[in-house]
């Protein structure tokens, strides 16, 4: 029986008595069962009991409300570190013993999470296969003869497993992506510098992010609020911009679909089809799709491995590779020195190509919300691997390859299991979207998964179906600013321009609170109403509430003409937003020549009988 140790489960526990000294012991007693049942070699090093209980008896007293991860267990990719716990990066001879943890762990310590363990890796995390390790080569969660995906392999089986409510990975080529559908989880592939990468040893440093495995979008969300933030030790690190329009919870996007001519599955007789559900699932949520041209994004992912930034991977580790390269597994050697015959030139080449190619795949942004790929292309079974390492991890990366290199974001999304001819393994799909639109990639997330599959990981467990399951916005800030309009900006109408080339998007339809007046006011075109709050006989109004972004309000509201203004205007639900309100004078009866239209309800319904 597994437990089900999604963020909001685990906390209603500790609500109804539960310790976190009770609870680690429970945990640790389920990581031993799991140890002797099917070494699936998951851990480089898994924290004794009494190393967790320490962590754990650090929450007594505390308040729980005050710590948003109260007693969560996570585990840490080792290439991370962890105070007082060797880092290896799956090489012992390069081991080291860090003296304090990454800031992104630290954070999440912090915030009440509680360590478990160091988990398995492709060798300096270099592999989308999670079998370059010579700690054994870490198997599947779902299916033990397949492989679990990299290289955060032990990060994504861990939790899978139920051993772990979240982990940390890293991601430079789809490493936080790849394992997460092998595994049947939610992947976060955070915007490049929102969680600093100190205390991390670098694969590509200037593409690295830390990744997060979780049950839910909602956990995975809760965990980056946690862990993002500006980190001064970290020169790549960067606070983003708002993340605006939340396309993730709106009744209606747009995402991007690769041309038919782009797609490729490599064998994969179920992959076209399940691609095709995913996309009727987004469909279903209120998705219109766009076909978009996926050559220069594939363009990109050719200069990762074929560039210069296989000498980034070769500068990590130069001087270790150097003295000791018999310590390398053979195929991280074999990739790794390819390095030594790229030049200065052949750099500066290359990021000439990716400059071009990064104009060149903006354009298709500006007709999509999101863009939509399979994660990977097929799960292959260890032994298919070995015999072919290179090639078929090459497949792995080829909807993955290009996303940081083009510093883009994005969530792997469990879409269905495929059938017993491919023996049930767990198929998925990734949402991508620009820098800094973490949060709707997340909200689109959570409602995808909640529509595709039954349960998460290798566990019998539906949090993802329920409300908690939804990300939290909180620690989010959208930069928008929410303008309920009730005349000539509407929908349609002659000023609503104002609004759209300015990016505002249409949140709803809705009514006033029942306490304004309606005034139709002389002059135009255009012709325009004005909204008077009174103290009675008010009526509510017709309204549309935009939301456009903060650096865009200020000359929206500098083209209002008296003697209308932006107020604040009471909604029928009770919540205020800033809308059009009129000066009192101006609808002085007695003394102007405005006409009250409050009856009718709307400015709409006055045009349609004039």
């Amino acid at each position: 029986m597994h437990l089900d140790l999604s963020i909001p489960a685990l906390q209603a526990r500790y609500r109804a008595g539960l310790t976190p000294l009770q609870f680690v012991e429970m945990l640790h007693d389920k990581m031993c069962a799991e140890d002797a049942a099917l070494d699936r070699n998951i851990w480089i090093r898994r924290l004794s009991l009494d190393e967790i209980r320490v962590y754990a008896l650090a929450l007594e007293n505390r308040d729980m409300d005050s710590l948003p991860l109260y007693g969560i267990p996570f585990a840490i990719k080792d290439n991370i570190d962890l105070a007082g716990i060797v880092t290896t990066a799956a090489c012992a001879e390069f081991s080291y013993l860090p003296e304090v943890s990454a800031t992104a762990v630290q954070r999440l310590i912090d915030a009440g999470a509680i360590p478990i363990g160091k988990t398995n890796l492709d060798q300096f995390a270099t592999g989308l296969v999670g079998t370059r390790s010579p700690y054994g080569a870490c198997k599947n969660s779902i299916n033990p003869a397949y492989v679990s995906g990299g290289s955060s392999a032990g990060s994504a089986v861990s939790v899978a497993l139920g051993l772990a409510s979240f982990s940390l990975g890293t991601d430079t080529a789809g490493s936080g992506r790849v394992p997460a559908m092998f595994n049947n989880l939610i992947g976060l592939k955070p915007s490049c510098g929102r969680i600093p990468t100190t205390g991390v040893v670098p694969a590509c440093r200037t593409l690295d992010v830390v990744s997060i495995f979780a049950l839910t979008a909602g956990d995975a969300a809760s965990v980056l609020a946690c862990a993002q933030g500006l980190d001064d030790q970290d020169a790549y690190s960067r606070t983003l911009p708002p993340h605006g329009h939340d396309f993730g919870v709106a009744p209606a996007f747009k995402f991007g679909v690769p041309r038919q001519a782009d797609l490729a599955f490599h064998g994969n007789a179920e992959g076209p089809g399940q691609f095709a559900k995913a996309i009727a699932h987004l469909q279903a949520l209120g998705g219109t799709p766009v076909e978009i041209d996926l050559r220069p994004f594939l363009a990109v992912a050719a200069l990762l491995y074929d560039g210069p930034w296989v000498a980034e991977r070769y500068q990590a580790i130069r001087s270790f590779i150097e003295s000791q390269p018999e310590a390398l597994h053979p195929v991280t050697l074999a990739i790794t020195e390819k390095a030594k015959n790229i030049s200065a030139a052949d750099t500066f080449s290359s990021l000439y190509k990716l400059k071009a190619l990064e104009r060149e795949t903006r354009k298709q942004w500006l007709d999509i919300d999101c863009m939509l790929t399979p994660t990977a292309i097929t799960p292959y079974t260890i032994e298919a691997v070995n015999a072919n390492p290179i090639v078929l991890n090459s497949n792995l990366g080829y909807y993955t390859n290009y996303v940081n290199l083009l510093d883009l974001a994005a969530v792997a999304v469990p879409t269905g299991f495929m059938s017993d001819a491919m023996d049930s393994m767990p198929w998925g799909v990734t949402l991508v979207a620009p820098a800094g639109k973490d949060l709707p990639l997340l909200s689109l997330a959570a409602r995808l998964h909640a529509a595709c599959v039954l349960s998460v990981g290798a566990t019998e467990h539906a949090p993802h179906r329920l409300p908690q399951a939804v990300p939290s916005a909180a620690a989010f800030p959208s930069g928008l600013v929410q303008v309920a309009v009730c005349g000539a900006h509407l929908s349609g109408l002659p000023l609503n321009w104002q609004l759209t080339q300015r990016g505002a998007k249409l949140v709803s339809r809705t009514k006033s609170a029942a306490c304004y007046k309606l005034f139709a006011l002389p002059g135009g075109p255009p012709f325009r109403p004005g909204m008077l709050r009174v103290a009675e006989g008010g009526v509510a109004i017709d309204v549309e509430v935009w939301a456009l972004e903060q650096r865009e309000f200020g000359s929206f509201v500098a083209g209002i003409p008296a003697p209308l203004g932006i107020g604040s205007v009471e909604l029928a639900d009770g919540s205020v937003v800033l809308g059009f309100t009129c000066e009192a004078y101006a609808v002085d009866l007695a003394n102007t020549q405005a006409k009250d239209i409050s009856a009718l309800g709307g400015w709409r319904q006055f045009l349609a009988l004039s």
